[in-house]
């Protein structure tokens, strides 16, 4: 588990980082792809530090990892050239993890039990990513154009 959490992570900063080179044109994607980038080290962080061994640290991880890859999520939605439905599912991804999150740190799991409730925050991140890199899999090389300079009604 631990090592499927780096290899996560890296793969998110490495991610983050090449995608960053293709459509970090707006400020908007940047600050969405370093918030990512962020994420990743948060999720690296999980794995090198176990909850059993290191809690202060794993904890520090994932504090970070639920908090900004669920806002860069938003940012994104926002920031990137998106189709319609792609950028609703952004919007509701991080909104749902966000709400989770309040959930979780209240002690509110919902029935789902605190491994449950962490679960609904983190994996819509994981599923995020998935979905929008097969996108951008499939755009190919019109993805370049995915990056807002000034989006719609001329926002950044």
């Amino acid at each position: 588990m631990n090592a499927s959490f780096i290899t996560l992570g890296v793969t998110m900063v490495a991610g983050s980082v090449l995608v960053l080179r293709q459509l970090g044109r707006s400020r908007g994607a940047a600050a969405g792809l370093a918030a990512m980038t962020i994420s990743g080290l948060g999720v690296i962080m999980v794995g090198a530090f176990p909850e059993n061994s290191v809690p202060a640290w794993h904890g520090t991880g994932a504090g970070v990892t639920f908090v900004v890859g669920n806002v860069g999520i938003i940012i994104l939605g926002r920031s990137l050239n998106l189709p319609a439905p792609l950028r609703l599912y952004s919007y509701l991804s991080g909104a749902l993890a966000l709400i989770a999150l309040g959930c979780f740190v209240s002690n509110r799991y919902l029935g789902l039990g605190e491994g449950g409730m962490e679960r609904v925050v983190a994996y819509p991140q994981t599923a995020w990513l998935i979905v929008v890199g097969l996108y951008l899999l499939a755009a190919g090389p019109a993805a370049r154009s995915l990056s807002r300079a000034a989006g719609p009604a001329g926002r950044q």
